[in-house]
């Protein structure tokens, strides 16, 4: 209990942390699309925008190196950190030094007839892509020390650097209005400093507060644990990477077919569901220690159970959200930008679904790597991912519409789904049957009647304000009920009231005492 009640704090600071983020990112999106318009907002999305991408693909590598740094703290093998910590450094040196090979190759053929790009904007798209190289460096050089930021479940730290890093995009959004240089140049530069920043604030603090974080590389070198740690990064890399380029990917194709301006239409998208995602995302990260923690001490019964708890939460957390979005979507849109790129409503609709679904599944995917034999899985998902792309291609050939390449991936991420379902079972023991009956069937449920009952103001109201905000509040109410009786069982209403109790019992003393 002591564990959930952790996992409970941590969230909560990544919360607060979230709060304040969301509300300066919507800000910043917003301002940034009305400096820049529609072409050039959808010029730095299609180029610079894997810098986004990128911090999809650091995560996943710090996810890979705290699992063994966890790992190590749940067998008490202590001494190991340094060692750890150290081959993590140089398996980091390697992964930058790969990527930036990979990225330089790839921008030549970007440049030279693959990306739609007007001839008096090529030149500031160069200097774009060079700046996210440079950036790409430092970002993957720092993902040891978020690691290790996440295995000691340090919330309050990530929570500062996280609002740090918000406020100064926002400065950086206000600083390009008083630019006497390009706009849109003088933005991309400033967002690839932004990671050079952020990797020294933390290699200070980590290096002060620590004892693990001494670099001395010669000394700790370990060959038995560079190799177990550079096979487990590699099928780790192999996983993001094919993700990135899917990902990014999707912009190319759209931009190849329909230009630059349907490019902003995916740009607001992508802003809107990663912001929203960071609810399910806190959680997560607070879980994930504990997963691999619980599954270091020999302890699977626990880290299953966690597993599927945090697979019904990520879930929950997301839902409650996107219900009363995808709903209101228009309106939402309308207040938020002053200008809404063509296709923006339908494209943010789709993409919230497919990241709806995906969230079920995300904490299997953290038990897969607890467990450690992510092999035949990851090489599995990856081939997988290949498909949708050319799939989407030849469609957009026969003149289907571009929204299309979402409903696509969208069918790529049920299967993919199913593959992590088939290697959770295969690879940690876990009860499919539970899983459906207990995880799947529970959450579609509550999902499908507090869609229901949400969509009713939509046919008695005019759309606005107070039918917008009718729908929040039914929806947030009928979410309430149905995922406490419907979404969660008897027990795990028990543990849940069991790990709330304290907050509620505390809030009731002040309440006494004043």
């Amino acid at each position: 209990m002591h564990a959930s009640k952790l996992v409970a704090k941590n969230t909560g600071i990544l919360y607060i942390r979230m709060l304040i983020t969301v509300f300066i990112s919507i800000y910043t999106t917003r301002l940034t699309l009305n400096i820049l318009g529609a072409e050039n907002f959808g010029l730095f999305g299609l180029i610079g925008g894997a810098i986004a991408m990128l911090g999809f693909f650091n995560s996943t590598m710090a996810s890979a190196t705290q699992r063994f740094i966890s790992f190590a703290q749940g067998a008490r093998e202590i001494e190991k950190l340094n060692r750890i910590f150290n081959m993590s450094i140089l398996l980091h040196l390697g992964a930058a030094f790969f990527v930036l090979t990979i990225m330089e190759i790839a921008g030549y053929f970007f440049f030279n007839g693959i990306l739609n790009i007007a001839d008096n904007r090529m030149e500031v798209a160069k200097f774009i892509y060079q700046f996210m190289i440079i950036s790409t460096l430092f970002s993957v050089i720092s993902v040891p020390y978020e690691a290790v930021i996440t295995s000691h479940e340090n919330m309050y730290f990530y929570a500062i650097l996280g609002i740090a890093e918000s406020l100064l995009k926002l400065a950086i959004a206000y600083s390009i209005t008083y630019s006497n240089f390009d706009h849109l140049m003088t933005y991309g530069f400033l967002m690839a400093v932004l990671p050079v920043f952020l990797l020294i604030f933390k290699q200070i603090y980590c290096h002060s507060i620590y004892p693990e974080c001494k670099i001395n590389i010669i000394r700790n070198y370990d060959t038995i644990l560079l190799k177990q740690m550079t096979s487990f990064a590699a099928w780790s890399f192999l996983g993001s990477t094919s993700s990135l380029i899917a990902n990014y990917g999707q912009g190319i194709v759209l931009n190849i077919f329909f230009g630059a301006t349907i490019n902003a239409a995916q740009g607001i998208a992508n802003q809107l569901s990663g912001q929203l995602s960071v609810f399910s995302g806190n959680m997560l990260k607070a879980l994930n220690p504990l997963i691999d923690k619980s599954e270091g001490a020999g302890n699977r019964a626990f880290m299953l159970k966690a597993t599927m708890i945090g697979s019904k939460i990520s879930f929950f957390l997301v839902m409650i959200l996107y219900i009363p979005i995808l709903i209101e979507m228009p309106y939402i849109l309308e207040i938020w930008l002053k200008n809404i790129p063509d296709l923006t409503v339908i494209f943010c609709r789709l993409l919230l679904i497919r990241i709806l679904i995906e969230h079920l599944f995300y904490p299997l995917v953290s038990a897969i790597n607890a467990v450690g034999n992510i092999k035949y899985y990851q090489l599995t998902s990856s081939i997988l991912l290949i498909f949708p792309l050319p799939v989407t291609y030849f469609l957009f050939q026969l003149e289907y519409p571009a929204y299309t390449i979402y409903l696509i991936f969208i069918l790529y991420t049920l299967l993919a789904s199913s593959i992590i379902l088939y290697y959770a079972v295969k690879n940690c023991n876990l009860s499919f049957s539970e899983f459906l009956i207990n995880v799947m069937i529970r959450c579609g449920c509550a999902f499908i009647i507090t869609l229901i009952i949400s969509c009713i103001p939509l046919y008695l109201m005019e759309s606005g304000l107070i039918r917008c905000l009718f729908t929040a509040l039914l929806s947030t109410t009928t979410y309430l009920f149905i995922v406490l009786f419907v979404g969660f069982s008897n027990e795990e209403r028990h543990q849940l009231a069991q790990i709330l109790s304290p907050l509620f019992a505390k809030f009731g003393m002040k309440k006494c005492s004043q």
